[in-house]
């Protein structure tokens, strides 16, 4: 059972890793997409 508890530690370890690098590259992400503007909204500015 000590076993179980380990590897499932160890994976509650890899998604709380998994998930602060995704938010990392999501911001990363909403940076690099913001510099692109649609030609409608060149049109309007």
């Amino acid at each position: 059972m000590e076993t179980v508890t380990q590897q499932n530690a160890a994976l509650v370890e890899q998604a709380a890793a998994a998930t602060g690098s995704l938010e990392e590259q999501a911001g990363s992400l909403v940076t690099t997409v913001g510099n692109f503007r649609l030609a409608a909204e060149q049109a309007t500015a």
